[in-house]
C-alpha cells in the first residue's frame, strides 16, 4: 500500500503512537462571575484587559473643526464624561468579551431605535456603561437587509428593582471583546475575552512564579548523618535524637558552630561507633531568568493586542542594543488599528449624537482624528511645530500664494490649538479679535470691518529672561549647611535663560514648552566662582533648547556659551568652592519672565544671613 505523506514509523512520528497525535485543542469557556474572580485577584490578567483600554483613550481624539465648534464639543464629551465611559466599556468588554455604552435621550419607550437625526442641542442628557452583568442580548437578527444584520434584534436591560426591559439596539454603541466567528456570535451575542485564549499562557506563567517561589525555601537543606539512627528510633529514642538534633542547630544559629559526635571506641568496650556527619544542600537558581524571559514572551505574545514585556511586567527591554523601540511601535500600531477598525465603528451613532447635542445641528465637514500615541520629546516638537511653519510660509508665497491665506491661518490655527503647540493661543487669538469665523468682519478685523485688530510685530527691545527657583528654601538651608553666613534671598534665587543688549522682537522668540521646569536630584552639578559670585551649575536641556531659540530671534549673549546655574552667594567670606559638596536635590524653576535689561542689576543685590 502507498501513502501519500510523510510517516516515519522508526521514530513513530505521524501514527498513533506519536506523543502529538492525540493532541487537541479544547474550548474553556468562563462565565462572567469566574471572569471576574479571575480579574480581581490577580495582577497579570489586570494588566492584559487594562493597559490597551488606557491606552487607547489615553491621547483620546482632536476634532476638526471651527474653534468654537471643537470648544463646545470638546464640552459635551466632558459633560457626558464621554472618555472615562469608553475606558469602562473597553476595559469590560476585553473582560468579559462585551460592552456597550447605553445612550439616554430622555425618551420613555426605549424599544424603539433611536435616531441621531431628531437629537436637538443637549438632546443626549447621559451615558450608561452596561455589561453582560447587567444586559443580555436577545435573539440574534438574520434579515440580511437590517443594519443589525448579525447582531441580536434587542438587548434586555436588567436594573435589579424592576422586570427586565427591552433596549433597541440603536440606543447602544457595542464592544467586542474578540470578535468571533459567526456561529458562536448566533449562541452567545458577545465576542470572546481576551483572557479565554491567553489564560493557559498566564496560568504557566503563575505557576512558574509559585514554584520558583517554593523553591526558594527550599534553597538551602541541613543534612546530618547519624550512625544507626534506624536502631535508635525503634528503641524509642526518638525524644533524645529530637533534642540532641534542636540543641545543634541551636547552637549553630547562635554560635554559628556545629558540634557532632566524632565516633570512635565506645568506653569498656571493643565496639566502634561510627561519627555524625553533615552537609549543606543548596538548591541551583541558574537559568531560571531565561525561562522566566521566555514565559514574559509567551504571555506577551498570548494576548489579543502583543503587548510589550515592558509593558505588563514593568521590565525595560534587555539585550544589547534593545530599546524596545520597536516592540512599542508596533503595539501602538496595533491600538491605532483598534481605534480605527474597532472603537470608531462602535462609537459612530454615538458621535451622531454627541455632534447634534452639542452644536444643535449636523455640519458635513466635522470629523475627529485619534491623536497619536507615542509621546514626543520636546526636541521633536520643536521640529514638528518647525516643518508646519515652514510648510505654511511654502504654501501662502514667496514665489506666489499655493492656498489662499485665510485658510492657510485657519488650518495652522487649529493644528497649533488642537496639538498645545502654542498654549493660550485660542484666547489669545480671540482677544485679538483674530479667530477665522468672525461673523461681523473678515479675518484679523474689528467688528465694524477696520483693520485695527491686525497684530503687528513689536518694537526690538532689550531682553532679560529668567525663572524664579520655586524650591529656593530647600537650597538655602543646603548652602548654611555647606557653611555659607549670607546668601541671595529666596524670592532671588533664579536662573538666566537669556540675557541680550541687543533690542530682539520679543514676539519672535515664541513661547516655552513648559511653564514649570523640574530638574530630577542628581545629575551634573558643579560649584563654580563667577567674579565674586559662587554659583550651583547643573545640567538642563529644556534651558539649553530655550536660550538656542533666543539666539535664533536674535538675541545676544555675553559669554562664549551658555551655562544654565543658580547664582548663592556674593559674600566674600564664602567658603571655598573645593569645600562645598554640590546641591544634589530636586530643582524646580518657575515659568519665564520677560523684561527688559536693567544695567543696574548688580546695585539691587541684597543677602542675609
Amino acid at each position: 500500500m502507498l501513502h501519500d505523506g510523510y510517516r516515519n514509523l522508526v521514530a513513530n512520528l505521524g501514527t498513533d503512537r506519536d506523543k502529538a497525535y492525540h493532541g487537541s485543542y479544547v474550548l474553556n469557556l468562563l462565565d462572567a462571575h469566574s471572569l471576574l474572580t479571575i480579574y480581581r485577584s490577580a495582577w497579570l490578567p489586570q494588566a492584559i484587559v487594562d493597559i490597551p483600554a488606557l491606552d487607547a483613550v489615553r491621547n483620546w481624539r482632536s476634532w476638526q473643526a471651527k474653534p468654537d465648534q471643537i470648544t463646545q464639543l470638546e464640552a459635551e464629551e466632558r459633560r457626558l464624561g464621554l472618555r472615562e465611559k469608553t475606558r469602562d466599556a473597553l476595559k469590560a468588554a476585553r473582560l468579559y468579551g462585551g460592552a456597550g455604552i447605553l445612550m439616554l435621550d430622555g425618551s420613555s419607550d426605549p424599544t424603539k431605535p433611536l435616531n441621531p437625526e431628531r437629537i436637538r442641542k443637549g438632546g443626549l442628557k447621559g451615558l450608561v456603561v452596561v455589561t453582560p452583568m447587567q444586559i443580555s442580548p436577545g435573539e440574534i437578527e438574520r434579515d440580511p437587509e437590517s443594519p443589525f444584520y448579525g447582531r441580536p434584534a434587542y438587548y434586555s436591560l436588567s436594573t435589579g428593582t424592576k422586570a427586565a426591559e427591552q433596549i433597541h439596539p440603536s440606543r447602544l454603541a457595542v464592544f467586542d471583546g474578540v470578535p468571533v466567528p459567526d456561529a458562536a456570535t448566533v449562541s452567545t451575542g458577545w465576542g470572546d475575552s481576551v483572557l479565554l485564549a491567553a489564560m493557559d499562557a498566564i496560568n504557566h506563567a503563575d505557576g512558574f512564579v509559585a514554584n520558583v517561589a517554593a523553591l526558594a525555601h527550599e534553597a538551602k537543606i541541613d543534612v546530618i548523618h547519624i550512625p544507626r539512627l534506624m536502631e535508635m528510633l525503634a528503641s524509642g529514642q526518638e525524644a533524645a535524637i529530637t533534642e540532641r538534633l534542636m540543641l545543634g542547630m541551636r547552637n549553630k544559629g547562635t554560635n554559628g558552630a556545629l558540634v557532632l559526635d566524632g565516633g570512635g571506641t565506645i568506653p569498656g568496650s571493643s565496639e566502634v561507633r561510627g561519627k555524625e556527619e553533615y552537609e549543606q544542600k543548596s538548591a541551583s537558581f541558574s537559568g531560571l531568568d531565561a525561562l522566566w524571559d521566555r514565559f514574559m514572551m509567551v504571555v506577551s505574545g498570548a494576548t489579543k493586542l502583543p503587548i510589550p514585556v515592558s509593558r505588563i511586567f514593568g521590565r525595560s527591554a534587555a539585550g544589547m542594543n534593545a530599546t524596545g523601540d520597536g516592540d512599542e511601535r508596533v503595539y501602538f500600531d496595533g491600538v491605532k488599528a483598534m481605534q480605527e477598525l474597532e472603537v470608531g465603528p462602535a462609537m459612530a451613532a454615538l458621535d451622531e449624537c454627541l455632534i447634534r447635542s452639542a452644536l444643535g445641528a449636523r455640519p458635513a465637514e466635522i470629523f475627529y482624528a485619534w491623536r497619536p500615541l507615542r509621546q514626543e520629546t520636546e526636541e521633536t516638537k520643536a521640529k514638528v511645530f518647525k516643518m508646519v511653519a515652514d510648510a505654511a510660509r511654502v504654501l501662502a508665497g514667496p514665489n506666489g500664494m499655493i492656498l489662499p491665506e485665510e485658510a492657510i491661518s485657519e488650518a495652522v490655527a487649529n493644528r497649533l490649538i488642537e496639538d498645545g503647540s502654542l498654549p493660550g493661543l485660542e484666547a489669545a487669538m480671540e482677544k485679538y479679535n483674530w479667530l477665522p469665523d468672525d461673523s461681523d468682519g473678515s479675518p484679523g478685523q474689528s467688528p465694524d470691518g477696520s483693520d485695527s485688530a491686525v497684530v503687528t510685530d513689536s518694537a526690538p527691545r532689550t531682553l532679560y529672561v529668567s525663572r524664579k527657583v520655586l524650591n529656593a528654601g530647600e537650597i538655602i538651608r543646603w548652602a548654611k549647611s555647606q557653611g555659607f553666613g549670607k546668601t541671595l534671598n529666596a524670592s532671588d534665587l533664579h536662573v538666566t535663560v537669556a540675557f541680550s543688549r541687543t533690542p530682539v522682537d520679543w514676539m519672535e522668540c515664541g513661547e516655552s514648552w513648559q511653564g514649570r521646569v523640574e530638574v530630577e536630584a542628581g545629575g551634573p552639578r558643579q560649584m563654580e566662582r563667577f567674579g565674586e559670585a559662587r554659583v550651583l551649575l547643573f545640567a538642563s536641556n529644556d534651558l539649553h533648547w530655550r536660550h538656542e531659540r533666543f539666539k535664533e530671534a536674535g538675541a545676544s549673549w555675553d559669554h562664549p556659551q551658555y551655562q544654565p546655574h543658580i547664582t548663592i552667594s556674593y559674600d566674600p567670606e564664602a567658603p571655598s568652592i573645593d569645600d562645598i559638596e554640590p546641591y544634589q536635590g530636586p530643582i524646580i524653576l518657575g515659568p519665564e519672565i520677560f523684561a527688559e535689561v536693567q544695567e543696574d542689576w548688580a546695585a539691587r543685590i541684597e543677602e542675609t544671613e
